[in-house]
């Protein structure tokens, strides 16, 4: 049964996506079976991945509005050694026309149901807003993995949506909860983010990994060639940090498998 992690943050630009594509593909590299499902309508998960969201037959729109088989709509990244579950614009659409449908919020989790023992990972990469389709993302998770930036505001928008994961775990989805917060963008220098990131530490303990992600060109400059970061430059700080993630989260697997009742964290 696939461990589903939705990567969340109702804040745009703080390495969401990176971490999506970067994680999946370093996981794979582990020898572990992973599909990427892109549920943000920009589709840069899809593109980052090198899969041209242009050229799809079908897309994750097909799959929640008119119940296209998932394996139907699957796509093999050539290098990465993963899965995709493709987006593109046609996914905004999803969002109207999932509210007129019944239990509209589970359309993903039932999909994903389906192919669940196929892989070992699924990997969410939910759209930086709350609304339908990041919904759905939580509702088939069973743990979220917040990726956020070391600044001021960044705890502000974490608030908001821990309140999210607490009321979609209380109404729909009672096995949600935290999986980890990765710290991205990440500059020791800087005196704000080392009192941020304690914040973090003192508020969510062991929640909070280990590993850091650094503002590293190499993971800009890695989605316009359209590879993970570690097919670009695979000895960059960027794609050795998302190799520790995956080994980290591994682990934290591992652990909670040994000993279910026992923290997960490091």
């Amino acid at each position: 049964m696939a461990r589903v992690l939705a990567v969340a943050n109702q804040k745009g630009g703080v390495g969401k996506t990176t971490s999506c594509v970067n994680l999946a593909a370093s996981l794979a590299a582990m020898k572990q079976r992973v599909l990427l499902v892109d549920m943000d309508p920009q589709g840069n998960a899809t593109m980052g991945s090198g899969i041209d969201k242009h050229a799809v037959e079908h897309s994750i729109y097909d799959v929640l509005v008119h119940r296209v088989p998932v394996l139907q709509v699957v796509q093999r990244v050539p290098e990465g050694g993963f899965d995709v579950l493709p987006a593109n614009s046609d996914l905004t659409a999803a969002e109207v026309e999932l509210l007129e449908i019944d239990h509209r919020e589970r359309r993903l989790r039932t999909a994903l149901q389906e192919i669940s023992e196929q892989y070992d990972y699924i990997l969410v990469d939910c759209p930086p807003s709350l609304n339908m389709l990041t919904l759905n993302g939580l509702v088939a998770a069973t743990g979220v993995l917040i990726a956020m930036q070391c600044e001021y505001f960044a705890l502000e928008g974490l608030s908001a949506l821990v309140g999210t994961i607490n009321r979609v775990a209380e109404t729909v989805n009672p096995e949600l909860g935290i999986e980890g917060i990765l710290r991205t963008m990440y500059d020791p220098r800087n005196s704000l983010t080392n009192e941020v990131s304690a914040q973090l530490h003192s508020h969510f303990g062991d929640a909070v990994y280990r590993t850091v992600v650094p503002r590293n060109v190499r993971l800009a400059e890695a989605p316009s060639h359209g590879v993970p970061a570690m097919y670009y430059d695979r000895l960059s700080r960027g794609s050795k940090a998302y190799m520790a993630l995956a080994g980290e989260i591994i682990r934290r697997e591992e652990k909670r498998h040994h000993n279910p009742a026992a923290p997960v964290a490091g």
